[in-house]
């Protein structure tokens, strides 16, 4: 016989799964995802604060940037995020945030805009990314501004 607990488990694993949304399926060309994933430019200021958001992007955890020094806890793991924008465009910009692996596969970086074939996802997570098509465009035009 089930406890009560465990259909109560069931029932809600069943409603994440249901409310899971379709994979998001990027159009990756040349390694690089030219088409805006909103139909319309981000918001460097927005941007920043999805990098900063330590609940969101979470960057500064990994990546070191000149220009936010009166920030606390840069991290080292990443590479510099100085001068990002003129090593790549915005669209390879785009596909970084969105899926790095798709360009280097041995990267730690998640992929913030990636739903399916993810591991030790919380049940309440399933389905979902990281951030949405609005915040990858936002980081992506404040990437932008770090010339």
């Amino acid at each position: 016989m089930r406890s009560p607990l465990a259909a109560v488990l069931g029932c809600l694993l069943l409603a994440v799964s249901a409310q899971a949304e379709e994979p998001i399926k990027l159009d990756v060309v040349d390694g690089a995802l030219s088409k805006s994933l909103t139909g319309t430019p981000g918001s460097a200021d927005a941007g920043q604060k999805v990098f900063l958001n330590r609940t969101l992007g979470n960057c500064l955890a990994c990546h070191q940037v000149s220009s936010l020094k009166s920030e606390e806890f840069h991290g080292e793991v990443g590479p510099s995020l100085d001068g990002v924008a003129g090593r790549y465009s915005e669209a390879q910009l785009r596909l970084i945030v969105a899926n790095p692996k798709l360009i280097f596969a041995d990267t730690v970086m998640p992929a913030f805009f990636r739903n399916e074939g993810l591991n030790r996802v919380r049940p309440e997570f399933v389905g979902k990314s990281i951030l949405t098509a609005a915040q990858v465009e936002d980081v992506v035009a404040f990437l932008e501004t770090l010339k």
